[in-house]
């Protein structure tokens, strides 16, 4: 078989991710709808998110380090997340099939993909890496965001129908075909091997040693640091809604999982937009001006979902938000391909996801109980919020979770707009050289 090598063996790969990422996306909108139809607990939902956050939080450094030692088989690497997904999706169909599918497993089977999927992104950022010439970095990223973009626009669409249609079961079926396409599109494709640098010297010794050597690194560039700081802040805010996001929709709604697809799939199509049109351009020169304006726009749209009250709001929130994602993420993701060397790219890129998401489990925990116990109550008619907030959000199932979109919302614009007088933040594309400039 010829190797593909370049931007075609890229896109080779590129494309069995996009089909398997939308097997796995139909899958996980519509497990949420069993686990609503089982328990109608926003608790429940929203701890769906933790056990997939807290296990990929935890095993990340130690997964970033095994990906650098075995750089030179990057492949066999790459597949361990899409093996590890077919396998849960065999185990989820025989449970399905025997009547023993509970909620303890479903949280059981999100905990191991996540230990698998740790693997997963700093593996494929390190083959962009290795693969494409850095002036393409932000264009692979945009392609990458492309992917959950498609899977975002087709998933909830048909997550909803083939749900309300065949089942669970059916979909688990049609996961398991993309997982095989994903893994089948890596064998023609040829990834180099990283080439050494001084640093990835100083990094080597005993596994643990190497697990930490991501934070180390970033800890010694101090830009770098703040700059993950932001994502730190943006990913703790955005998380307190986040994580009820769907049960918002659901309880205003009265349980019509046609609006919460409508929604997803509206942000779906607003991201796709977005991914393509900087695939082709590449993203703005100031890279750093992408990140921070994404962050902002974001948080107006979480402003903009509390204060709807009705799918067009609802559907704008989510398509302003997702507008900015493909942005912040990819002029984000470049900067720190340019600053890393490849080498140490495995830790220091799994040291990034847990300094950015370290605070969405403690965001999710907080969230779902602050719903169920305080602010849903709270904001029912005759509430003890109600009178004071009710004109703003409504009142009425959900209009907690409204409240508490609008709270987060105001909050992160006002802390994402003062980042721009931090110069350690906007200055770190020339505070911190690229690792090819380095003495």
């Amino acid at each position: 078989m010829k190797r593909l090598t370049g931007l075609r063996g890229y896109t080779v790969i590129w494309a069995g991710q996009l089909v398997g990422v939308l097997g796995s996306s139909i899958t996980r909108f519509a497990i949420p709808l069993w686990v609503w139809q089982e328990t109608h607990s926003a608790t429940a939902m929203a701890y769906m998110g933790l056990f997939a956050m807290l296990p990929l939080l935890l095993f990340s450094p130690l997964a970033g380090a095994l990906v650098d030692r075995w750089s030179h088989h990057l492949k066999r690497v790459m597949m361990i997340s899409d093996v590890t997904n077919f396998l849960c999706g065999l185990l989820l169909l025989l449970l399905l099939g025997t009547g023993n599918l509970a909620l303890g497993w479903i949280y059981a089977l999100m905990a191991l993909q996540a230990l698998a999927e740790a693997f997963q992104w700093p593996s494929y950022s390190l083959a962009s890496t290795l693969m494409l010439p850095k002036e393409q970095y932000q264009r692979a990223s945009a392609m990458q965001g492309t992917v959950l973009s498609v899977a975002g626009i087709a998933a909830p669409m048909l997550g909803a129908l083939l749900y309300a249609q065949w089942g669970l079961s059916r979909i688990v079926e049609i996961d398991l075909i993309c997982a095989a396409v994903a893994l089948l599109a890596l064998l023609p494709a040829f990834v180099p091997s990283p080439p050494p640098s001084d640093t990835g010297q100083q990094a080597q010794g005993n596994l643990w040693k190497e697990a930490v050597y991501g934070f180390r690194f970033i800890a010694s560039h101090p830009s770098l640091l703040a700059l993950q700081g932001v994502f730190l802040l943006g990913n703790l805010l955005g998380n307190l809604f986040g994580s009820l996001h769907a049960p918002m929709i659901l309880a205003r709604t009265a349980g019509n999982a046609r609006a919460l697809a409508a929604v997803e799939m509206a942000g779906g199509i607003s991201a796709l937009v977005a991914g393509v049109l900087l695939s082709a351009w590449g993203g703005p020169k100031k890279r750093v001006y992408g990140v921070l304006m994404g962050q902002m726009i974001w948080m107006f749209s979480l402003l903009v979902m509390g204060l709807g009250r009705d799918l067009p709001l609802w559907i704008a929130g989510t398509v302003i938000g997702a507008l900015t994602g493909p942005l912040a993420n990819s002029s984000n993701q470049a900067i720190w391909q340019m600053k890393t060397p490849p080498d140490v790219q495995g830790k220091v890129f799994a040291a990034r996801r847990v300094i950015a998401w370290g605070a969405t489990p403690l965001a999710t925990l907080i969230a779902g109980p602050l719903a169920d116990r305080w602010l849903n109550p709270g904001m029912m008619p005759g509430g003890p919020l109600a009178a004071t907030f009710g004109l703003l959000v409504g009142t009425g199932p959900g209009a907690g979770i409204s409240l508490l979109a609008v709270f987060v919302g105001t909050f992160g614009l006002l802390i994402m707009s003062l980042m721009f007088t931090v110069r350690r933040v906007r200055d770190v594309e020339t505070l911190v050289p690229d690792f090819d400039e380095t003495p």
